[in-house]
């Protein structure tokens, strides 16, 4: 009995081993979406090593480019979906990417679609429980001043259009309709889009957040953001975030504004002005617990914010980052305790990695991810011969992390 116990006790200490061990060593891939600055070679997908165990990391190990000239790579999905297919945009020629990425050093494009049922230039892609994918589309018609502001269309990942519904509100003829992001309330039956014209140098300012059911998708109220102490930090609302209560929404603004949506579930919801952020333009922000950790574009900072009492919202860390860098990307790692941060070709063609802890919401930046002879941490994407062979600078914009095989 003894020996048996034995046997038994070690069988357990070597598969133990075996699954710290394998955890340990499970391979890490950073997945870029990234485009040449001078728009004239294809826009391509970059594979970079991001398991730190590895004698490669933070080097290129695969990349796939998209036949035809730039489209302007812009976002991809916030995160990697479990199925290892991923949505990426290119946002000028209004192109949706799907690529396959089970095997990530052998990324392959799938397909690639534009328009649907009208609908054009797509921005933000939201996966749902059957992975068919709920996103935002900027116009309807036409890419212009003009044209109709566009709405939600719901399709399978390779484009089969599935239902849509316009974003146009006839009780709000005077706002600029430009749907961006949007976040569903599956609790209440509910989803709660933004709208911020990309093109708004041209086309002009929104401010406004848009309250829909979720079943029919059914528009049923567009509201206006409140002016903040600056007078403009309402305008370009970015990215809602739904609270672990299952029925606030956050909402940032590119000029810096936080808001709190109430009552999403009710015929009459309420949105009021919570903070103003460091510097004049804000990117994209993450929710992770109860923290809120926000990209400063400007300030060239990322910080996160205890938001456990939203009366009392507080900053507990901080990175700053010299001038050239504009944090405007942001992307978790499926354990939430590794951030991936770009400037989104805005600044220096820089890609970051920072250390979170979920529990004290410290941010760490990473320092071992760097070039070969860097003297300072962050991998640049200029000057560089990817594996697909184009060499030259490249910015980069969405980013992900791949996600681990199970030990």
């Amino acid at each position: 009995m003894a020996g048996l116990r034995a046997r038994l006790l070690y069988g357990l200490v070597l598969l133990l081993s075996c699954a710290v061990d394998g955890h340990a060593q499970s391979p890490s891939y950073l997945f870029v979406w990234s485009g040449d600055m001078t728009a004239k070679a294809s826009d391509f997908l970059a594979v970079i090593d991001a398991n730190p165990a590895s004698p490669r990391y933070g080097q290129a190990v695969a990349s796939v480019p998209v036949p035809g000239s730039s489209g302007y790579p812009h976002h991809t999905e916030l995160e990697m979906p479990k199925n290892g297919f991923l949505l990426a945009n290119a946002y000028k020629s209004g192109r949706s990417m799907l690529f396959d990425l089970r095997d990530p050093l052998h990324p392959a494009l799938v397909t690639s679609f534009g328009e649907l049922n009208g609908f054009m230039h797509p921005h933000t892609y939201v996966r749902l429980p059957n992975d068919d994918v709920l996103a935002t589309f900027q116009y309807h018609g036409s890419m212009d001043p003009k044209a109709d502001g566009g709405g939600l269309v719901e399709f399978d990942q390779q484009g089969k259009l599935l239902h849509s519904s316009s974003a146009m509100d006839p009780l709000a003829k005077n706002e600029l309709i430009r749907p961006y992001s949007v976040v569903v309330v599956p609790g209440l039956d509910r989803m709660v889009s933004t709208n911020h014209a990309m093109m708004m140098r041209h086309d002009g300012y929104s401010r406004t957040v848009q309250v829909w059911r979720f079943s029919d998708m059914k528009l049923l109220k567009t509201l206006a953001l409140p002016n903040g102490p600056r007078g403009y930090e309402q305008l370009e609302p970015g990215e809602p975030r739904l609270l672990a209560d299952g029925r606030t929404v956050l909402i940032h603004t590119f000029f810096c504004g936080l808001y709190q949506l109430d009552g999403v579930g009710t015929a009459l919801p309420t949105i009021h002005y919570l903070k103003t952020f460091e510097g004049s333009e804000c990117g994209v922000p993450l929710q992770i617990g109860h923290y809120w950790i926000q990209t400063l574009s400007s300030a060239h900072a990322l910080i996160s914010l205890d938001i456990s009492d939203l009366a009392n919202v507080r900053e507990v860390s901080r990175i700053t980052f010299d001038d050239k860098q504009w944090p405007h990307w942001i992307s978790p790692d499926a354990d939430r305790r590794r951030l991936v941060v770009d400037s989104g070709g805005y600044g220096a063609n820089m890609i970051f990695i920072v250390n979170f802890d979920p529990k004290t919401g410290s941010l760490v930046l990473d320092e071992h991810f760097r070039d070969p002879g860097s003297t300072r941490p962050g991998i640049s994407m200029d000057g560089k011969t990817w594996p697909h062979g184009f060499h030259g600078d490249a910015f980069p914009h969405g980013a992900v992390f791949s996600r681990s095989s199970a030990p």
